[in-house]
Parts: C-alpha cells; structure tokens; sequence
C-alpha cells in the first residue's frame, strides 16, 4: 500500500495538468498538428529511396526540412509573440500541406533541386505549436508546480510521434503508395492545427510586453549556450535515423527501419513518462548535464547488437534520456529567456533541434554512402558527447543573466 500511495502522490502533478479545462484538446491536438514532424524523416528517405534517389539525396530531403524548420521556427513564433496565435499557425500549415502534397507528385532524383525547395518550404511554415503550447502552460494552468508537471509531459507527450510517426509512414505507404508517407503527413498537418487553432485558450492569448530587440531571446549568451547543447542532442538523433535505416537495407530488411526508428521513440516515451514523476530540482543546470551523459551511454549501446533485430532493445534504450534533456531545458528556458520572448525562445530549442538533426542527417547519409552505417552510429554517440562538453559549466540563474 505504501507503494501504490507513493506512485500517486507522485503522479498527481500529472493527474491535476490533465484535469485542467482544456489541456486534453491542446495536447492531442499539437500531437495531430506536429505529426508530420515525427513523420517526416522516415518518410522522406523511404520516398526518396522509392523513386530511385541516394542515401546521400534522401538524407539531404531530411536535413533540408529540418533546415527549414530551423529558419522557419523562430521567425513565426516572433509572429506570434506580437500577434496572435490563430492567423499564424493555420496560415503556415495551409503552405506545409500544400509542400507536401507537391513533393509527392515530383520524379525526386531529376527534380532535385525543386525536391529541396519544396521540402524546405514545408518544414519553414511547420505551425510553431510547440512553442503556441508551452506559451499557454502558465495560462491555463494553477501555478508554477503544475506547469513543471507539464513541461515534462509535454515532452513525454511529443514522443508519441516518433513512435506513431514511423508507424503511420510505413501503414500511409502500404495503403496509397511510396508517396503515401507525404500525403498524409499533409492532411494530418492540417487538421491538427486547425483544432489547436480553434481552442479558446489559444485564440484569447496575447504576449507579454517586453523590449522590442533585433535579437530576441538570442541576447541572452546563457541561452545561446543552453540551445548549442540542444543542437548536439538533434545531432544524435538525426544521424541515428538515417544510419540505422541504412543499416536495415544493408542487412537486407529495409522494413526493418520503421520498427527501429519507432523503437527509438518508444523508449523516449517511456523515459519521458517516467520523468514526470521526477519532482523539479533547483539546479536544473546539474540535472541537464546528468541526462545529456545518459543519452550518449543510451545510443553508444547501439555499437553492440550482432544483428538488425537485436537492436531493437538498444533503440529503446538510446531513446529514453531525449524527453528529461528537453523538459530540462523547457525549465531553462522560462528562466532565462527576456521578458516577451516567450514563444520565440521555446521556437529556437526547435529550431537548435532541427538545425543539430539536420546536420546529423546529412552526415550520416554521406557516411552510409561511402563508409557504411556502422560509421554513422558513431557519429550519433559522438555528437552527444559533445554536448556533454557544452553543458558542463553551470547556466546563470536569473539575477545573473
């Protein structure tokens, strides 16, 4: 009994966010609306692949959305904080739909160039509903606990689409074709917004007034440094997506790629579940550096399967750690970002994200290409290695930034 007393004091942090009005609907609708980005790796190497394109292509399609993503991100969420949330997010996801639908009806490898244009375009106008979101958490939510809660099931929450995700591009292609993965990352996409859009807490929320600044948050150095680690972090995951779909063609069971990749999510949901019930610490600089170690020991455990299907309790493992690193980071953020920058400030994690998955994309494509997938795995362990580095010296708390 004293167990079970434990496990739900613990849990009631969680309980009471998803008890809040309206918090079901801005979960499950960000999770429909951002489909498309835990879809959007796989889908496009397997499109490219499927129309006759490279590693070296397909992980460049991979890197260029990402690309976009990361310029894309902040530039709407800046939007947003000076506007409203609604004309921005369904303006963006009307143009990402239609990029999408598009890429799906081009011949890929001799089309390359307008392949990346439209690739890039449609992760430039993905919906900032991360940051839309987490704007919010303090607006619909008690106080400052709940919101703690709800960064760290807003991570463990996101993680359903790197599960889901790779699931649905491989069922998406049974069912319409190679291209399957596209269309229906373009309806999803739509859709999704759409209902967020729609949702009174983000129709009625207006941004904090602040010091306007060509910067933003990005004259905060402590911040810049925090998004450095976060960009060695999508490094990692990056490089593991097109490496291990590589490593499953070469070991003759290219299928075999969206089991992995979902693996991978599953294990961050898993770990990402198990963090909320981890009470928020005071020094979450501290906490940051344990994770980011955890998360390099999580994919270096890849290097050890024999076999493909071995890896499967590997990918699981490697994936755990993302979800605490990022809820981590949310906390960071909220302290460090200047006051009316909120919503950019959580657009640029994205967007570190993204600019460390792009590279980590295009590296491991040029690495499957001529030097194996092996070499690729390496190069995940590698990049969250790095991050270890940046993460060691202590973020300034508030009064010192």
């Amino acid at each position: 009994m004293s167990v079970l007393t434990a496990v739900a004091r613990n849990t009631r942090p969680v309980r009471d966010v998803l008890r809040a009005r309206g918090v079901p609907r801005l979960l499950g609708s960000v999770l429909l609306g951002r489909l498309p980005t835990g879809m959007a790796a796989l889908a496009l190497v397997l499109l490219a692949r499927h129309k006759g394109a490279d590693y070296t292509l397909a992980g460049a399609l991979g890197g260029a959305f990402a690309i976009g993503q990361a310029i894309g991100g902040p530039v709407l969420a800046r939007l947003v904080d000076r506007t409203r949330q609604p004309p921005v997010v369904i303006g963006s996801a009307v143009i990402a739909s239609v990029a999408f639908a598009a890429l799906g009806l081009l011949d890929i490898p001799h089309l390359a160039v307008v392949a990346m244009l439209l690739v890039f375009v449609a992760g430039a106008a993905t919906p900032p509903l991360e940051p839309c979101l987490r704007a919010l958490w303090s607006a619909v939510l008690p106080d400052q606990k709940a919101v703690h809660a709800a960064y760290s099931l807003d991570a463990a929450a996101q993680e359903v689409l790197f599960v889901g995700g790779p699931l649905v591009v491989v069922g998406s292609i049974a069912v319409f074709g190679g291209a399957g993965g596209v269309y229906v990352a373009a309806v999803v996409g739509l859709l999704g917004a759409v209902w967020f859009a729609t949702a009174g807490p983000a129709r009625h929320w207006r941004g904090t007034p602040g010091e306007r600044h060509w910067a933003g948050p990005l004259r905060s150095g402590q911040l810049v440094r925090l998004l450095v680690v976060i960009l060695f972090a999508g490094g990692t995951v990056g490089t593991f997506t097109v490496a291990i779909t590589a490593y499953a063609e070469q070991a003759g069971a290219r299928d075999a790629a969206g089991w992995l990749v979902s693996a991978n999510g599953l294990g961050a949901l898993i770990g990402g579940l198990a963090y909320t019930t981890v009470p928020g610490g005071r020094d979450q600089s501290a906490r940051l550096r344990i994770v980011v170690g955890l998360l390099a020991i999580g994919y270096a455990t890849l290097l050890l399967a024999p076999n493909i299907w071995a890896s499967l309790p590997f990918a699981v493992l490697s994936g755990l750690f993302l979800p605490p690193l990022l809820a981590c980071a949310f906390v960071l953020v909220d302290k460090l970002a200047p006051a009316g920058t909120v919503t950019e400030a959580f657009a640029w994690i994205v967007t570190a994200f993204s600019v460390g998955y792009a590279a980590g994309s295009a590296v491991a494509g040029v690495l499957a290409d001529r030097a194996g997938a092996y070499a690729g795995l390496v190069a995940a362990v590698a990049s969250a290695l790095v991050a270890i580095v940046i993460a060691v010296p202590r973020f300034a708390p508030p009064d010192q930034h």
